[in-house]
């Protein structure tokens, strides 16, 4: 009977620490994703100018300065200024650092009543760190597909403004009044620089250090050369959104047939570290038994890095760059 209550004592001590740690997560996730309705505001540039904010203002939540960002000198870390404005996140980063840190203390002092100090400093280091950068960066690659995929329907609002008559910079005006998030904002962002006194081609060129893609690059190439040496821009920039369409099509269709190689190197990835923190719960003293060995710490190291090293061949093996 004891036996039996210090085991429905330990499960529910389980469920308590998973429930808590769900309940943080969902609300570290509603603050990093601001989800508003498509028709109320098509993007975030014209609703904060609907509240009343300055081209000035606008700049300094969708444009903040980088510089500023004091750990910009850390591994992984330094890359979280640019990941959140290319996520279309307005977070300052130093809240999201707090935030994981404060997590990671309290997830590591609940762990360890009931796991060993090492095994929980290491589930609070990956459910804190290495799991908030991880959605961060997937949340930074999708709107930067988002983007890929926006851009040549802008570029052909644009080509069709100039071909009508209208002005370069009130081409791309249009396309941050009349298309959605992500392409709309940061098109607006070009229209705010310019009317705070850069030059077109400057402000271009921003949005391509911005967005580190190279179909941005592209088009700040494009931009550039014809303010330089005059030509058709409208011309250039049709031929610049079919080109664009065929390497989305092109990226779809590698994505699609190297799917199963993909998946097999998420799984094959996932499963000894899914089996050692299982067994860890199940059975603590399947490792504990050991742990005093000499001879543990350095094959376990070992063991981890061949993890890592397993994870980072099979992506090299499925990943493909077009």
């Amino acid at each position: 009977m004891t036996v039996l209550n210090g085991f429905e004592s330990g499960i529910s001590g389980y469920i308590g620490l998973f429930i808590g740690i769900l309940l943080i997560y969902e609300g570290l996730w509603q603050l990093l994703t601001r989800s508003e309705a498509q028709a109320k505001a098509r993007n975030r540039r014209m609703k904060m100018i609907a509240r009343g904010a300055t081209a000035d203002d606008v700049l300094k939540v969708m444009k903040p300065n980088q510089d500023e960002w004091w750990l910009r000198g850390l591994p992984f870390i330094s890359r979280i200024p640019s990941d959140l404005r290319q996520a279309g996140i307005t977070m300052a980063p130093l809240n999201l650092v707090l935030i994981c840190g404060a997590g990671a203390v309290i997830t590591a002092v609940f762990a360890a009543l009931r796991l060993p100090s090492a095994l929980a400093g290491g589930l609070a280091l990956g459910l804190w760190i290495m799991l908030p950068l991880l959605f961060l960066r997937v949340m930074r690659n999708r709107r930067l597909d988002q983007f890929s995929r926006q851009l040549p329907d802008a570029l052909d609002l644009m080509a069709r403004g100039l071909r009508v008559g209208h002005p370069l910079n009130v081409t791309i005006a249009s396309v941050a009044e009349e298309m959605s998030d992500p392409v709309a904002s940061e098109f607006g962002i070009i229209v705010d620089q310019v009317s705070y006194g850069d030059t077109l081609v400057d402000a271009v060129f921003d949005l391509s250090r911005r967005m580190q893609t190279e179909d941005a690059q592209y088009l700040a190439s494009s931009i550039s050369i014809q303010h330089g040496t005059g030509g058709d821009l409208a011309r250039i920039l049709s031929v610049l959104s079919t080109v664009i369409r065929g390497r989305n099509a092109l990226r779809r269709k590698v994505k699609a047939i190297s799917a199963e190689g993909r998946l097999s190197a998420r799984f094959l990835s996932a499963i000894p570290l899914l089996m050692g923190g299982v067994m860890s719960v199940i059975t603590p003293s399947y490792y504990g038994s050991v742990s005093s060995d000499p001879a543990f710490r350095p094959a376990a190291a070992a063991v981890v890095i061949l993890i890592l090293l397993n994870a980072l061949i099979l992506r090299r093996l499925v990943n493909f760059r077009v």
